[in-house]
């Protein structure tokens, strides 16, 4: 028993250790996955230890706390949700690279509330919080050199102490991210733990004498990691998790006044002494608030210089052309840079609530955003700097539990966060000492408030974006660090089945269930470790299909299927491969061959949109894999793969109608397959929602100098071949000044440029 004991303690002190810190560089994704993985494993091994001591005891025994009710009725909206989805696997596991906020994650979650309630001991918590602690500071010692430009995740990946492994997407010089894998993650991160490395600091400080604190070693290294969370925080340039820490600065501030646990000059003196701390960082380093970060000496600086260089002549701007006839009205649109992430929000939110509209009570089931909201993304959406993207989440945690999974999964989830919180708001108006019924010393309530404040953040962060695996263990299990801290669990309220006395031995029978158990177990395990093998061969096998290494990445992506046959983007990537290899085995006249990866090829799609006939995502790539293989064999054969490839480019219009992309290649196609003046009346329809794109004015040129040409192959209709000069011209003259192709197609018409 005290080895299950041992082992259950030990495996919650690795999770909150190790999460924020592990990841891979041979996966698919180098850090969610990983740590959602670790996380999956570990709660295995605490849930074997857990039976097993109930096998032991002949009884089951879960503790019960003050916000079960909500809790439970959380984990029913995920299950009603994940049955009505529409995608059951993608609801059960989450979103493939991820998975954190699928069914299983969630299960995950609480199963460890449950767990650390009915099995660790209030010592056991304080323990259990050093440990987080720990895992803040190897997290924020990680992450702060590569702001300088020496990033330790480059050193272990390439030998190279720099940041030369990151792509110019990922600038840690720009926007530090440590461990964590996102700016934004790393930020809510680091905001959650600011006030328990207060908490740490002011523990060890006498009599209120700060002065006296610098001789103590422990305060000055205590302040000393005040200081490194904090520069990492600025150092993140992420807007929401400097908010959120200014939130739970504030509400932990707040609590210790309310309670009084200091005398109005002792907390004066802290208060000031350390939000003096914080002001001077901000000042020193800057801030990710605009409005705020003017005021600082980076941002003085940076005015400063603007307004010391010289004046440069004004040029006049030529007037810009009417468009072609078939081109919409066209706003001032400044192509000049990103687009600022708050308008992207607006557009996600605006598409998120219209998504819920349509699906209102359970919604269109857990994780499916990807597939929710591409049905009502704003038709302005197209006109930002990531028009292109795929967007798996609504960047703002409520509305995504919304359009995922109704108002049942929300109102349970805010039921859970407002009944917690509320219970904190009692407990802060008491007129003792105590938040709940624990008698003891003010350092509790300092504890509590640091991790209440540090859970407050959270509910900001989460609401500018959306939670990760150790932001989701944070939210569950900290309010269980302050009821068990505050004593606040009633060892006789629990949920109790026996069916027998506990004997001085173990039986056979006994034996036996603990066998089967440590056998489930270690299939889960087994499965766990099979999947994340499959990935890495599929990580390294998309990554050679798009470097062109299409005859190398086959044996993987194969592997990858064999291994995990279920996932569904492992065989999505392996058509594609085979595809491509089929029209190279064509080139060569192995035709025998080539037939057989065809077919190979159309089997793996037609098994993937079968099954997921509402992602997207499947239904362009299977544009792709016709298209290609179109590309072979004789035209009639060429002309039913431009059917599929039409078809499959409608089914992908109807799921995401507001696409500019999946537009422009559904008129592309539909051109392509004889029906030229539809085709043109669908790129018309793009150009609406997206003026500056250049692809379909392109091939509108292209389609009126078809229709132009007489059978054999003279320009006959001049009116059409007008219309296709002007529609280059256009190109030329509001999109790409420079573009070759329009360029050498009207030389070819024998048109000046």
């Amino acid at each position: 028993m005290n080895f299950l004991n041992t082992t259950i303690r030990y495996s919650f002190y690795l999770i909150f250790l190790l999460v924020p810190l592990v990841f891979a560089g041979n996966t698919s994704e180098l850090f969610e996955f990983n740590k959602m993985w670790l996380a999956f494993g570990l709660t295995t091994i605490i849930g074997l230890c857990w039976f097993s001591k109930m096998v032991l005891q002949k009884k089951i025994i879960i503790q019960r706390t003050p916000i079960d009710i909500p809790i439970l009725l959380f984990l029913a909206s995920q299950i009603i949700s994940t049955i009505f989805s529409l995608d059951q696997h993608v609801s059960w596991w989450g979103y493939y690279s991820r998975f954190n906020g699928g069914l299983l994650s969630t299960i995950t979650y609480i199963f460890l509330y449950y767990a650390l309630a009915s099995n660790l001991s209030r010592k056991n918590v304080y323990t259990l919080i050093k440990f987080t602690f720990i895992g803040g500071i190897l997290t924020a010692l990680w992450g702060l050199p590569s702001r300088f430009g020496y990033d330790p995740t480059c050193l272990m990946f390439r030998g190279t102490f720099d940041t030369s492994c990151w792509t110019d997407a990922f600038k840690p010089t720009v926007r530090v991210f440590s461990t964590l894998g996102q700016p934004a993650w790393f930020a809510a991160y680091l905001a959650a733990l600011l006030p328990l490395s207060v908490y740490y600091a002011l523990t060890k400080i006498k009599d209120g004498k700060i002065l006296a604190g610098l001789k103590n070693w422990k305060f000055l290294l205590s302040s000393g990691v005040i200081i490194i969370f904090y520069l990492n925080l600025i150092f993140t340039n992420t807007r929401a998790g400097f908010l959120a820490f200014v939130a739970a600065n504030i509400v932990f501030w707040v609590i210790i006044f309310i309670k009084k646990i200091y005398t109005n000059k002792v907390f004066l003196r802290y208060f000031i002494t350390m939000n003096a701390l914080f002001l001077l960082g901000a000042f020193a380093f800057g801030t990710p608030i605009g409005e705020l970060h003017k005021f600082t000496a980076p941002g003085l600086q940076e005015a400063f210089a603007v307004k010391s260089q010289p004046a440069q002549p004004v040029i006049a701007q030529p007037v810009t052309p009417t468009p072609p006839p078939t081109a919409a009205p066209v706003e001032a649109i400044a192509q000049t840079g990103i687009t600022d992430s708050g308008d992207i929000r607006k557009y996600v939110w605006t598409g998120a609530i219209d998504a819920w509209k349509a699906n209102p009570i359970f919604g269109t089931g857990v994780e499916t955003f990807a597939f929710a909201y591409y049905k009502f993304r704003p038709v302005g959406h197209n006109m930002t700097s990531e028009w292109d993207y795929l967007y798996n989440k609504a960047h703002n945690e409520y509305l995504n539990y919304l359009t995922t999974t109704g108002l049942f999964g929300l109102g349970t989830y805010l039921f859970f966060l407002g009944l917690f919180s509320l219970q904190i708001a009692k407990g802060v108006l008491k007129k003792d000492t105590q938040l709940m019924n624990h008698e003891d010393s003010p350092e509790t309530v300092l504890l509590v408030s640091a991790l209440f404040a540090g859970w407050a953040s959270i509910l900001i962060s989460n609401f500018f974006g959306f939670s990760v695996v150790i932001m989701n263990l944070f939210l569950f299990l900290f309010p269980l660090f302050i009821f068990m801290i505050e004593d606040s669990l009633n060892p006789e309220k629990t949920w109790k089945f026996s069916w027998g006395k506990q004997d001085h031995g173990v039986n056979p029978y006994q034996w036996t269930l603990i066998t089967l158990l440590t056998i489930i177990a270690i299939y889960f395990i087994v499965s766990l470790c099979r999947y994340w093998y499959a990935d890495t061969k599929y990580a390294l096998g998309a990554n050679l299909d798009r470097v062109g290494s299409y005859q190398d990445a086959y044996p993987l992506l194969l592997d990858a299927a064999k291994i995990e046959p279920n996932e569904s983007v492992y065989k999505d990537e392996l058509a594609i491969n085979v595809g491509v290899l089929a029209t190279a085995l064509a080139a060569q006249k192995d035709q025998s061959n080539a037939s057989q990866f065809i077919n190979n090829a159309i089997a793996l799609n037609n098994e993937v949109v079968t099954g997921h006939p509402n992602n997207v995502v499947y239904w362009k790539n299977r544009v792709r894999l016709f298209y290609t293989l179109a590309q072979i064999g004789d035209p009639n054969q060429q002309a039913l793969y431009y059917q599929e490839a039409l078809k499959a480019i409608q089914k992908a219009h109807e799921l995401a109608p507001t696409d500019a992309k999946i537009s422009y290649n559904l008129g592309v196609l539909t051109g392509q397959n004889g029906d030229i003046q539809s085709g043109i009346t669908i790129l018309d329809e793009t150009i609406k929602m997206k003026p500056d794109y250049r692809d379909p004015y392109f091939a509108l040129g292209l389609f009126y100098h078809q229709l132009s040409l007489n059978p054999n192959g003279g320009a006959t209709n001049a009116q059409m071949q007008q219309k296709a000069i002007e529609t280059y011209k256009y190109i030329l003259t509001n999109i790409n000044p420079d573009d070759p192709e329009v360029k050498k197609s009207l030389t070819e018409w024998g048109v000046k440029n």
